[in-house]
């Protein structure tokens, strides 16, 4: 068998129906990336960045947990160092990081946005630092020329209900903009009453919504103000980061005890945080189905677990892990709640812990709905799974247990606006393991219906879920 070139135009594809379905149906979709990080302001500024470290190092967790592995001091990661002895520290990195999707993802994004096909090492580390940054200073390499350039049509941020969406507002008055930014509602702050900082939070949602929250009556009241605000600017989806899936049942009285107890810094019991989280996602998924928006729920992290490093550096930083907590039983408790009164929204469910695909997507089937194509769906692998053999496992589960022609597909979850080439990266996984089955007999050779599915996932059933105007 002849060896293939390295990462050429047929990169994960292995077969001859994988390669007509990439190259003519997956590879022109546009893309909508209904689940980022990526700072409004950035676009509505158009900002410019000077180096590849500022674009490809700045926040990068994946990267930064790759190059502590290797043994890199912090100063290259997180700290001063000049943004050249970063780069050169990650380029000597990657080379032993094979099998790692970020080998993959490098050698895309460098391929893709700079014209660069050959490695990255600690050799090439200086003909890569000065071709990257040369081309950066071109007219497409801004924040939206770089969004241009990966053909995306709608950007959904993540923002927190007190924000004032500014940017989002500047972006919509901007008609130069070549991609729909909207908000996305990530509530963490109020839900989480357990964390530090949840009193002086309550306090400013209370200062942004002009009226005291002296209960959770008051609480939800505001949230559900902010909620129309965020409806009026064009947010169609909520997220909901949970450490755990939580499913505890307890009278209002209790509920409101434990948010004052919160307020007064008091110790919770695992009960009444739990039960108070419960009553607000509750709350929150009544809201999101009385507005026709999508709510997502991520679970199954283990966060900060290095706590020499989180009082130096923060959070999110590279230090949370996959948590062994199970939570489909507790999902399948909310889903019912909600389901019962006739108030279950569209709802993407992402575990950390791949342990947990086959529950999820025996999950979604019992709480389907009329006139919806896949209303509860199993989100794209998620974090420490979007690897090549991560990806697979999930749509093989997903194929084998619900309808794979239903997904909404990929998302980047990512604050780099280089982070585009993951929907390649997950494109090319999904047609060749569509091809694989038909080569191997076990489904038609109906390349048009296969193709037609294969743009579907890609791009049609999101913006179809969402009901993204793009």
């Amino acid at each position: 068998m002849k060896m293939k070139a390295f990462m050429n135009e047929d990169f994960l594809l292995s077969n001859e129906t994988a390669r007509r379905l990439y190259h003519d149906y997956a590879a022109k979709m546009p893309i909508i990336d209904y689940h980022c990080h990526i700072d409004p302001r950035e676009i509505a500024e158009d900002r410019r960045f000077e180096t590849i470290t500022q674009v490809w190092l700045g926040g990068d967790h994946y990267k930064w947990r790759q190059m502590r592995s290797n043994g890199v001091e912090e100063r290259y990661i997180t700290g001063d160092a000049p943004d050249r002895e970063k780069f050169q520290k990650y380029a000597e990195m990657l080379p032993r990081a094979i099998g790692n999707p970020l080998y993959h993802w490098t050698h895309l994004e460098l391929q893709r946005y700079f014209g660069y096909f050959g490695t990255l090492s600690g050799e090439t580390a200086e003909e890569v630092w000065n071709l990257c940054n040369q081309k950066l200073q071109e007219p497409g390499m801004s924040a939206r020329g770089l969004i241009a350039q990966s053909n995306v049509r709608l950007v959904a941020t993540t923002d927190d209900p007190v924000d004032s969406l500014e940017w989002h507002q500047k972006i919509r008055e901007d008609a130069s903009c070549p991609a729909k930014v909207v908000p996305a509602w990530r509530p963490d702050k109020a839900v989480n009453l357990e964390k530090p900082g949840f009193a002086g939070y309550i306090a400013k949602l209370a200062e942004v919504g002009g009226k005291e929250i002296a209960t959770v009556d008051d609480l939800l009241a505001a949230l559900d103000a902010r909620l129309d605000y965020f409806d009026k600017m064009g947010c169609r989806a909520a997220d909901h980061g949970l450490d755990y899936m939580v499913y505890e049942e307890a009278p209002y009285s209790e509920i409101n005890e434990a948010f004052q107890k919160a307020l007064a810094g008091k110790p919770l019991t695992p009960h009444e945080i739990e039960a108070y989280k419960t009553a607000l996602v509750l709350a929150l998924g009544r809201g999101y189905a009385k507005r026709g928006w999508v709510m997502q729920l991520h679970f199954g992290a283990l966060r900060n677990t290095n706590t020499a490093m989180f009082r130096k550096i923060g959070a999110d930083t590279g230090y949370d892990c996959m948590a062994f907590h199970p939570g489909t039983d507790a999902l399948a408790k909310l889903l019912d709640a909600l389901e019962l009164t006739g108030e279950l929204p569209k709802t993407v469910v992402y575990s950390l812990n791949p342990v947990e695909n086959q529950a999820i997507d025996t999950i979604i089937g019992a709480f389907q709905g009329a006139g919806v194509h896949g209303k509860i769906q199993h989100g794209a692998a998620w974090w420490f799974n979007d690897t090549k053999s991560g990806m697979t496992e999930h749509l093989t589960s997903l194929a084998n247990l619900s309808i794979l022609g239903n997904f909404i597909g990929m998302l980047t979850d990512s604050r780099s606006l280089l982070s585009y080439t993951r929907h390649e990266y997950f494109r090319r996984i999904l047609c060749n393991l569509i091809g694989g089955w038909v080569e191997n007999g076990e489904y038609p050779n109906d390349v048009e219906f296969l193709g037609k599915m294969v743009q579907d996932i890609s791009y049609n059933n999101t913006k179809a879920y969402f009901g993204f105007d793009c």
